[in-house]
C-alpha cells in the first residue's frame, strides 16, 4: 500500500502551523526550531547543545505536543542504566513467565534530557533505536512506532560528571544545533508572558497528528534535488576532509544529511527545489559535529563551527541555477 503524502504548500502551510504554534510559548528560536523540523521532516534526529536555561527542553516538548507525537522525557544521569530506556523482561508470577515492560525509547519523540550526563553504556542503548527504528531485548527485536525521533539536549559548558558523546553517536543526529542568548526584546517577551499566564507551565496546541507528519515526510521525500546542488554538497563535504585542520572530516552520511536537511528547509519555505543558499543556512547544524579536529587545533581552541564557516565561504556554490533565476 502506497502511502500518503502532501504537496509541497500543503507541507509548508503545515510547517509553519506548527512553528506558528510551538512560537507562542518559546521566543526567539525561529531559526534553530525550522531546522530542527526540517531534521524531523527529513526523517533525522536533533541534538540541542547549549548552556542551561535557554529553553532547549521547552522546544523539544513543544515541537513534540504540537506534531501530536506520543512523547516521553529521559532525564539522563550517571546511574541511568540501557533497560531504563530500552525496557526489560519482568517476572510475572501470576503466569510464571517473563512479560516485557517497553521503556520510553517506544515514543513518537524521545527527549533525552541532558545525554552527555549518563553512562556511554546506555548512551549506546540509543544507537540502535537512532539508526535502525528498533531494540534488541534478551534476544528479541522489537520495531519502534513510526514516526520515531530522537530529540536530545546537551550542556556543553560542564565536564564534571559528564560523558562526552563519541563521534560514532554524534554523527547519528542528524542535526546539532546551538540556541544562543535571546536578544533583548525577546528576553524581555520571555518575562513578559510568563507574569501574563500566571503559572510556570507554557502548553501549545496539537497541529498535526502522528499520521499527517508521516505524509509530511513523504510530501518531501517526493521532491527531487538537482545534480549541481547534489555536486555542491559533496564539494562542501569533501572540502571538510582536506582542511589543514581536521582529522576525519564528514563522511558521505553527513552529505545525504546536508541535502537532506537542506531539501526540507526548502519545501518549508514553500518551495520545490533546493537553492544554494538552503545549503548554506544549515551547513553548520548538519557539518559541524561531524569532524574530529586535530591535535594542534584542538588545543587551540578551534571550534568545528569555524571551520565549516571558512569552508562554506571558500567552496564555490553551483554554476547552474536555472530554476533558482527562474523562480526569482
Amino acid at each position: 500500500m502506497t502511502e500518503q503524502h502532501l504537496s509541497v504548500p500543503e507541507v509548508a502551510e503545515r510547517g509553519r502551523a506548527v512553528l506558528d504554534e510551538v512560537a507562542t510559548v518559546v521566543v526567539g528560536m525561529r531559526e534553530p526550531l525550522t531546522v530542527a523540523l526540517a531534521a524531523i521532516l527529513a526523517g533525522g534526529h536533533v541534538l540541542f547543545e547549549d548552556v542551561p536555561g535557554l529553553g532547549k527542553t521547552l522546544a523539544a516538548r513543544s515541537l513534540a505536543t504540537a506534531l501530536g507525537l506520543d512523547f516521553h522525557r529521559v532525564q539522563c544521569t550517571p546511574d541511568l542504566l540501557p533497560s531504563d530506556i530500552t525496557g526489560s523482561s519482568v517476572f510475572d508470577p501470576a503466569s510464571a513467565t517473563f512479560e516485557f515492560r517497553p521503556g520510553p525509547v517506544f515514543a513518537g519523540l524521545l527527549l533525552a534530557d541532558e545525554i552527555n550526563r549518563t553512562a556511554p553504556k546506555t548512551q549506546s542503548a540509543l544507537l540502535e533505536a537512532m539508526a535502525e527504528r528498533q531494540v534488541t531485548v534478551d534476544g528479541v527485536t522489537r520495531r519502534l512506532p513510526e514516526p520515531f525521533h530522537v530529540v536530545a539536549t546537551s550542556n556543553p559548558v560542564e565536564y564534571e560528571g559528564t560523558y562526552p558523546l563519541p563521534e560514532a553517536q554524534l554523527d547519528r543526529f542528524m542535526v546539532r544545533l546551538a540556541v544562543g542568548y535571546p536578544a533583548h526584546e525577546a528576553e524581555v517577551d520571555v518575562l513578559a508572558r510568563r507574569l501574563a499566564r500566571r503559572q510556570e507551565a507554557a502548553t501549545v496546541r496539537q497541529v498535526v497528528d502522528a499520521a499527517t507528519l508521516r505524509a509530511m515526510q513523504q510530501g518531501v521525500e517526493a521532491v527531487s534535488v538537482d545534480d549541481d546542488v547534489l555536486g555542491y554538497c559533496v564539494d562542501l563535504a569533501a572540502a571538510t576532509r582536506r582542511h589543514e585542520s581536521v582529522e576525519v572530516g564528514a563522511s558521505p552520511r553527513g552529505s545525504q544529511a546536508l541535502v537532506l536537511v537542506a531539501r526540507a528547509v526548502a519545501v518549508l519555505a514553500g518551495r520545490d527545489f533546493v537553492a544554494p543558499e538552503d545549503v548554506k543556512a544549515v551547513g553548520v547544524a548538519t557539518l559541524a559535529h561531524r569532524l574530529s579536529l586535530s591535535p594542534q587545533a584542538w588545543a587551540a581552541g578551534l571550534a568545528p563551527q569555524r571551520i565549516v564557516d571558512e569552508v562554506l565561504r571558500a567552496v564555490p556554490g553551483p554554476t547552474t541555477a536555472r530554476r533558482v533565476d527562474a523562480a526569482r
